[in-house]
């Protein structure tokens, strides 16, 4: 089979963390994986790379890189149809799996279309993931959306199905591009692989986990974390890099909270668990995530979570459960969230922690692999169900 994707490892990102951990869980499960993606470098061509622990056939197609932004890099869209061409007939995969409309996605659909061969693709675009980086005025932002979500559905109808990783995203993308029926199926995570102390820390620790970059809302984070009671002595982690590491710093600093502050930067795999594990609470003020792998990874480290109440994060963060949900773009109300966390008895801070260990199960990635699977040979799905009650999930 083949995967297309425009953003892949080494890029950091929720896309392409699911695209090579769906890759690695394909490989494992006996499928002959090929990855369709942008060079990182001017280095290009086909290539065996390991990600997730798996050895996959990766065609790195050329590319130019994008300044505004601090790593992207993009294929030229003219020559898309070109490269999937080239690679389709050299492969011949029996169905391919594209993970964005853009540029390879539009490319590989075309052509395997044209071939006959079958076609799933998952939307993890969300407009305002994009905007900040190119360079249009604000007031173009809602028409430049438009033409993108009338560009994505004429790259979806070329497929046979669609998916995404909530409900709440499947209802979004089915408005955005007038289409039905498409499939919420989890990104899923192995959350064997995180670890979760069950208990009250001794030090107050913040933690973010993800891009630092403007669709984020980072700023808020830090405006909350400034209003809390200095008597709390709470520490806050921003782990991850991205184009606003240096302006953020500087809020910071502005703001009187630099010394309690850490950027991090890029980390390994190895320290963005640690930092989890170490946590007392993981806060996420972003206003556009379809899922939130970084969510689900600080619940699968036991955490409780106060996440904006906004898009798909109301679908992980159950209110007075496994967190708290507070108004987006509001610091005080993440900071009254935050402190009810910081201030909670060691019987409450327990509980919900247990809440957000029950909360991630339904979202095992070898039942997301397992529903890929069927789309593959063209059977007909139920969507997992992930969006349970509490009481529930454990089962």
């Amino acid at each position: 089979m083949l995967i297309g994707a425009d953003t892949f490892p080494p890029n950091v990102n929720g896309a392409a963390t699911f695209t090579s951990k769906l890759a690695a869980g394909l490989t494992a499960r006996g499928h002959d994986v090929h990855v369709e993606a942008p060079a990182f470098s001017r280095k290009h061509g086909r290539f065996i790379e390991e990600h997730d622990g798996a050895k996959i056939t990766v065609h790195r197609v050329y590319s130019w890189r994008w300044y505004p932004h601090d790593w992207l890099r993009f294929v030229l869209p003219w020559r898309s149809q070109a490269h999937a061409a080239r690679i389709l007939d050299e492969v011949k995969p029996d169905v391919v799996h594209i993970q964005s409309h853009i540029v390879v996605g539009r490319g590989l659909a075309r052509q395997a279309h044209k071939r006959g061969i079958r076609v799933v693709a998952t939307n993890h675009f969300m407009p305002e993931n994009l905007m900040e980086h190119t360079l249009l005025p604000k007031f173009l932002n809602r028409k430049a959306a438009q033409i993108a979500w009338s560009d994505a559905a004429k790259t979806y109808e070329l497929v046979e199905s669609i998916t995404t990783p909530t409900r709440k995203a499947a209802e979004f993308l089915e408005g955005a591009i007038d289409v039905d029926g498409v499939h919420a199926v989890s990104c899923g995570i192995r959350a064997e692989d995180y670890t979760a102390e069950i208990r009250q820390r001794q030090e107050k620790r913040i933690v973010f986990v993800g891009r630092v970059t403007g669709e984020k809302h980072i700023d808020v984070l830090l405006r909350a974390v400034a209003k809390l009671d200095p008597a709390l002595d709470v520490k806050l982690d921003i782990v991850g890099g991205g184009d606003l590491l240096n302006q953020l710093k500087v809020l910071s600093q502005r703001l009187g909270i630099a010394e309690r502050t850490t950027f991090t930067g890029y980390v390994s795999d190895e320290e963005l668990r640690a930092a989890l594990t170490r946590a007392t609470v993981f806060a996420i003020p972003s206003i556009a995530e379809l899922q939130s792998i970084a969510t689900m990874e600080a619940m699968a480290s036991g955490l409780p979570v106060v996440a904006a109440n906004a898009m798909a994060l109301p679908h992980l963060v159950h209110d007075g459960e496994n967190g708290y949900l507070f108004e987006p773009g509001n610091p005080d109300d993440l900071a009254e969230k935050l402190t009810r966390v910081l201030t909670s008895s060691p019987d409450e801070y327990r509980r919900m922690q247990e809440s957000s260990l029950k909360l991630i199960k339904p979202h095992d990635i070898e039942r997301t692999l397992n529903v890929f699977e069927r789309l593959y040979r063209g059977e007909s799905v139920t969507d997992p169900v992930t969006e349970v009650a509490l009481d529930e999930s454990a089962n």
